[in-house]
């Protein structure tokens, strides 16, 4: 294992951010596929905790075992994604062998949003109620629809008299969205159960 990547225990409110994709350029730089279009919180920190490709794409990655912190030099967007130098990774064959890590960071590490504005890590998870008090559903999920994003919930209906899981969409827009109140853990909205 290089110098550069030093064991480490993954942060508990650790979130994954990313993907090295592959080695780019000769002199140590990679390309990162970022998660989400919002790419704030992987410039305002300079230390990325790696893991492993998952199982499936990790044949023959053997670099390091369970999860490793590095510093990153320099990061700039390039194209679709993301270039970064990491200290102490100057050549490409060692850049290559990180192919398909995972880069996470702690929560705590993201930049704070601005007013009306939400990482959609923190609300997934969060109860969905409409005006009336009536529960529509648990966030699972959020959906890019380009100009804006779409909450996809969870909930229990039935049919036929046996309980089932089914899938609820809201636009996630001020016209939509009353109040999204992380602390009590729920998200307002103007929507109805038959919509």
């Amino acid at each position: 294992m290089s110098a550069a990547l030093v064991a480490s225990a993954l942060p508990a409110d650790a979130v994954e951010l990313g993907r090295i994709q592959d080695a780019w350029g000769i002199k140590g730089w990679v390309r990162i596929q970022p998660h989400s279009a919002d790419t704030d919180a992987l410039f305002a920190s300079r230390d990325w905790f790696l893991q492993p490709p998952e199982a499936r794409f990790a044949r023959g990655f053997s670099v390091f075992k369970g999860c490793v912190v590095l510093r990153v030099a320099e990061l700039k967007a390039h194209a679709e994604g993301l270039v970064a130098r990491i200290e102490g990774i100057d050549d490409r064959n060692l850049a290559e062998s990180l192919k398909g890590c995972r880069i996470s960071l702690p929560r705590s590490a993201f930049p704070e949003p601005e007013a009306g504005e939400f990482y959609w890590v923190d609300l997934i998870g969060l109860t969905v109620v409409n005006r009336e008090g009536e529960e529509l559903g648990v966030v699972r999920d959020l959906m890019s629809t380009g100009p804006t994003s779409v909450l996809v919930l969870e909930y229990l209906e039935t049919v036929d008299g046996e309980e089932r899981s089914a899938e609820r969409m809201i636009p996630f827009v001020a016209a939509y969205i009353d109040d999204v109140d992380r602390a009590a853990r729920r998200i307002t909205a103007d929507w109805q159960k038959d919509y």
